[in-house]
């Protein structure tokens, strides 16, 4: 399950690690829409991904729905995702982070649930309205520094809630206790006596997109627990054990941290949710 990995502007109190682009546009750009940052906030925090973002519309009818350009014609900014955001009275973001057999909060099928499936991480920024305008941004690697993120307009969306931050954390302490329990039983580290460097090495490289000052730091906490267990999960979910693991125990293997993954992902939506859900009151506060 690769993940991208990514400076810290100034008037940022906090620095840690984000799972996706997603989820550093989902925070910034509901802290924006109340307030709480600034446009080049957004723009700085985003640079982290990359050197230069491009938007489009998926389709013509998206296009004209929110003044945005198609992918025949010259890409706008994340300013003018913005403006598309708050001309379509956009209230906030929510992540999602689908994978295979969990797509909770996608449709059930058609171009924005594939691109996030492809993806595995989508933007959703919807009305305040329960039943208002919705825009799901989907990031997209096309050239080096460059990120392509395509708005789509797929409707009303499914439900997806996060779990409870407290829950998750519980969920993600348990996590940690298994996921070396199971590097000891897989034997992992004999086969690989470097493997807790490997681990430490994984943490120190994740670049650390900044957060909104005022982020809770009970949220940042969750984020860096997720990613320690996803160093983890790396180390023991790798095919190149010398030969040795026989085909049944690597499959063994495979299904005993599967839902350690789910784990990290689930805290981390639930961290972005309680960041979302902080920051979003804090407008007039800057």
């Amino acid at each position: 399950m690769p993940r991208r990995v990514c400076g810290l502007p100034d008037g940022v109190l906090l620095s840690y690690s984000v799972p996706c682009p997603s989820a550093t546009l989902t925070v910034w750009a509901s802290a924006w829409l109340h307030g709480a940052a600034a446009p080049d906030d957004v723009i700085d925090a985003l640079h982290t991904w990359a050197d230069l973002h491009e938007v489009v519309a998926a389709d013509e009818p998206t296009a004209g729905q929110f003044g945005l350009p198609t992918a025949e014609q010259a890409p706008t900014s994340v300013v003018g995702l913005l403006a598309a955001a708050r001309r379509a009275g956009v209230g906030g973001g929510r992540l999602l982070l689908p994978v295979p057999g969990d797509v909770r909060g996608l449709p059930s099928r058609g171009p924005a649930a594939s691109a996030a499936m492809t993806a595995g991480e989508i933007t959703v920024l919807a009305g305040n309205e329960p039943a208002g305008t919705e825009l799901a941004v989907v990031p997209a690697t096309i050239a080096d520094g460059v990120l392509r993120w395509t708005v789509f307009a797929p409707g009303p969306l499914p439900s997806a809630p996060a779990p409870n931050l407290a829950d998750a954390e519980h969920g993600l302490r348990g996590a940690v206790r298994q996921a070396a329990t199971t590097l000891i039983d897989l034997d992992v580290a004999r086969h690989r006596p470097g493997v807790r460097a490997e681990i430490a090495e994984a943490l120190e490289h994740r670049v650390k997109p900044p957060w909104p000052e005022g982020t809770p730091s009970r949220a940042l906490r969750v984020l860096e627990q997720a990613n320690e267990v996803e160093a983890i999960l790396g180390a023991a979910d790798t095919d190149d054990l010398g030969g040795a693991l026989s085909a049944s125990a690597a499959a063994a293997r495979s299904a005993a941290l599967r839902p350690l993954y789910t784990a990290v992902r689930e805290a981390r939506r639930s961290a972005v949710g309680d960041a979302v859900r902080a920051l979003t009151p804090r407008a007039g506060r800057r």
